[in-house]
């Protein structure tokens, strides 16, 4: 289902291997749609993206026992991000919730929500509860940049939700009405951007995005979940022992890192495999091109890896960024107990 946006002047559609099908890859100058989006406000179409409503008295209770995030307080108007994870503790979904007074909507990756809504289904045995598809209720817009606040004051009630993230301000607005939003949004200052723009955006501020930076393999701590999406106060949720495993008592194997590739000729692919001379260390997520860092991409790499070392990236020789490294928070807790108890 393509957006109607697309259709407007100086859209330019994604190209067929796109994760992103449906809305405009950018306008023309993705560089400078970026350079809005940090400076000014650019909004960007996202309507491909599917959405989920849980309605009924037990949504908080029951979405908090079956996900990574702790949602009993989760109070009218507020917004979180949570996590399915398998037996295992490997990352399953992703969403980002939003709770109205008799609802938690959900928003996901397009090629995962219906596995996330069967999920959801098969899940709901006596819970008053009732999942269902909203994608034709509600589409997603997002605004960018530090004139949101002023944008928004200016378009007016748009109807739907305005929800607040780390980065980004979202809009869920009825479907119906996209087109209108839209060109309130623009005339009261938002510049276009497409998904080109966003997506090097949020590779270069290290936002993981599922089935792209994430495989079979991920675990939350891996890719900065923690805190965001899994809250490490709370239990009883498919996966969690090894959320606390390896929260107590070890690092996670891999960690995700800022790549700087060398050449825009010669750039990886999503799924390309990171090397350190012929020994595989990774794999690669997104690959984007930054307005001001150039050709970059995420990448999951072995823990094992020294930040110094020379890479490759697919064909494309590649840097670890220094400052993408996540911080050593010091000693697990589970190992400074055992070691005081054996000591």
């Amino acid at each position: 289902m393509s957006s109607p946006l697309l259709e407007r002047a100086g859209a330019l559609p994604p190209p067929d291997d796109s994760p992103d099908p449906g809305v405009a890859w950018h306008y023309g100058d993705p560089l400078g749609e970026q350079r809005n989006a940090e400076h000014a406000v650019a909004v960007v179409d996202r309507s491909h993206r599917p959405v989920l409503a849980v309605p009924g008295e037990d949504r908080l209770s029951w979405l908090h026992t079956i996900t990574s995030q702790h949602l009993l307080a989760l109070g009218t108007g507020e917004h979180t991000e949570a996590l399915v994870l398998d037996l295992r503790g490997h990352v399953e979904h992703h969403a980002v919730l939003s709770h109205t007074q008799d609802t938690i909507w959900l928003d996901t990756e397009r090629a995962l929500a219906p596995g996330l809504l069967d999920y959801l289904t098969s899940m709901v045995f006596w819970s008053k509860v009732q999942p269902r598809d909203a994608t034709r209720e509600l589409a997603v817009l997002t605004l960018l940049g530090p004139g949101t606040d002023q944008v928004l004051a200016e378009a007016g009630e748009l109807g739907g939700l305005v929800r607040t993230m780390t980065g980004r301000t979202d809009l869920l607005v009825p479907r119906t009405e996209l087109t209108e939003a839209w060109q309130r949004l623009t005339e009261a200052g938002a510049t276009p951007a497409g998904t080109w723009a966003y997506e090097a955006l949020r590779a270069a501020a290290l936002q993981p995005r599922l089935g792209i930076d994430t495989d079979e393999r991920t675990i939350p701590h891996e890719v900065g979940w923690i805190g965001t999406a899994v809250h490490l106060e709370k239990g009883c949720y498919r996966g969690q022992e090894t959320v606390a495993r390896v929260a107590n008592l070890g690092r996670p194997p891999r960690r995700m890192v800022l790549l700087h590739l060398e050449s825009p000729e010669t750039l990886p692919i999503t799924g390309d495999p990171v090397r350190a001379g012929e020994r595989v260390v990774g794999r690669v997520g997104t690959v984007a091109t930054h307005y001001e860092l150039g050709p970059i991409a995420l990448a999951l790499l072995k823990r094992s890896v020294d930040p110094g070392t020379e890479l490759h990236a697919g064909q494309s020789p590649a840097a670890v960024d220094p400052d993408s490294i996540p911080p050593d928070t010091g000693e697990p807790p589970g190992r400074a107990a055992l070691r005081r108890l054996r000591g």
